[in-house]
């Protein structure tokens, strides 16, 4: 099995002891995600913004990889709060996928100082 952890310095780096990305097989498989500007730092405030920053992260590993976000086929969700967040992070979402939808998982997590993470696993183009 060949395996290759990536790091995209466009994407902000892993805070701890993981991989930002690994490809294995003709697959890309991410970390989990946060809104985190990857040079400043910050982290917006609503989940929109929050959203609309991880899929920003998640594209930028993605293209590291060779891949984008139309080759996402599985996209794990954690949102901090999905009673309250979870039309507002539907919306944004939509804007960046188009049908057929990469399946997924959304599940409430308590999250340190962020509102959602998403962790995905997408095919590599065939070269």
């Amino acid at each position: 099995m060949s395996r290759e952890a990536l790091l995209a310095p466009s994407a902000p780096a892993p805070a701890g002891p993981y991989s930002q990305a690994i490809v294995s097989n003709g697959f890309v498989f991410t970390a989990g995600v946060l809104p985190r500007d990857a040079a400043s730092g910050e982290v917006p405030e609503t989940v929109g913004e929050q959203t609309r920053l991880v899929l920003h992260n998640i594209r930028e590993i993605l293209r590291h990889a060779g891949a984008e976000l139309d080759d996402v086929i599985k996209c794990t969700v954690h949102l901090q709060n999905p009673k309250r967040d979870a039309a507002e992070f539907n919306a944004v979402y939509a804007e960046a996928f188009a049908a057929p939808y990469p399946v997924r998982t959304t599940v409430g997590s308590e999250l340190n100082n962020v509102l959602v993470e998403i962790d995905v696993v997408a095919a590599l183009p065939a070269r």
